[in-house]
């Protein structure tokens, strides 16, 4: 069973966040929070973007990226950038892949992305346009790492409430 894990290296939006973790618990993803965070966690704004779901999220808190990797020993990270060489539907994702985000006004460091050069991964967009928003940019690159698995562990079929489908 697929259990895949996203990193949000110094997130600064509140409302972010909480949209990210409401993403993880619909998946049954892990959340890996690097500190700095811009906003404290028990802010109204991650509560209201989160929903009700916050307190059934699976997340963990690091004070630095040091940190992070010391806790992760042989995680294999894919570092989501608009800078990154290759598309994020080129990669193969391990079951238990780890999937980094950078902090919204800067993304990931330059230094951690050439580190990581072979498993840099970016959504194809317009020239002209900067970035996406963050919680988007989560949900398109971690719903392809789950396609890929087949969604194994989701469910896949919806069921009306008054109906039947035919």
């Amino acid at each position: 069973m697929a259990k895949l894990n996203i990193v949000l290296y110094e997130p600064e939006i509140p409302s972010n966040t909480g949209n990210i973790g409401r993403t993880c618990v619909a998946t049954g993803t892990r959340l890996h929070l690097i500190e700095p965070l811009g906003f404290r966690l028990n802010e109204k704004s991650i509560k209201r973007a989160g929903m009700d779901y916050w307190d059934d999220l699976d997340v963990t808190r690091y004070i630095d990226y040091q940190d992070f990797l010391e806790k992760n020993p042989g995680a294999k990270i894919y570092m989501a950038s608009t800078k990154a060489p290759q598309t994020y539907t080129e990669v193969q994702y391990e079951e238990d892949a780890y999937i980094m985000f950078g902090k919204e006004s800067g993304g990931i460091p330059e230094e951690i992305l050439l580190e990581n050069q072979e498993t840099a991964i970016r959504i194809p967009m317009m020239n002209d346009i900067r970035s996406l928003n963050l919680s988007n940019s989560v949900a398109i690159v971690l719903y392809e790492a789950l396609r890929q698995h087949n969604f194994d562990h989701m469910q896949l079929g919806g069921h009306l409430t008054k109906y039947e489908w035919k």
